[in-house]
């Protein structure tokens, strides 16, 4: 199974907060365990949402936001993408993290991806092969 593991945004962070060194060097260890145990897909962190942008959809509409956005609760401070056995395996993993906001209270959301047998006969053959093809695609691309 695989995981988005979502770190929340604080008020830290939505400052531009960069973490320390120390900070930085203790959670480098634990991507490097997450890597080592063939868990660890990818991972990122995000810039605040001051830099960011919204677009909504209202029928044929598209409105832009530009950030920042007020409510920090409902932001994305960085994530990872995870394979994991099972979700306890995923929360397993996320309670070994260091507080990714050292100093306050931080919060680790974890959901599962959809996986092609997610949808049972609902996909066609046809459409089947067509997903394949696409993410063999964009696996190419993340290695240019």
């Amino acid at each position: 199974m695989r995981f988005m593991v979502i770190v929340k945004a604080t008020k830290d962070s939505e400052l531009g907060r960069l973490p320390s060194e120390q900070e930085f060097s203790a959670m480098g260890a634990y991507n490097e365990e997450l890597a080592k145990a063939g868990v660890l897909m990818f991972a990122d962190g995000l810039q605040p949402s001051s830099k960011g942008a919204r677009v909504k959809f209202s029928g044929d509409k598209r409105i832009v936001t530009d950030g920042p956005f007020a409510e920090t609760k409902e932001l994305v401070a960085g994530f990872w993408i995870w394979k994991c056995a099972s979700m306890a395996e995923a929360i397993e993993w996320a309670k070994k993290c260091p507080n990714p906001h050292p100093g306050q209270e931080s919060e680790i959301e974890i959901r599962p991806f959809f996986e092609l047998e997610d949808f049972g006969g609902d996909f066609s053959p046809e459409l089947h092969e067509r997903f394949e093809k696409l993410q063999l695609q964009a696996e190419a691309n993340q290695k240019k």
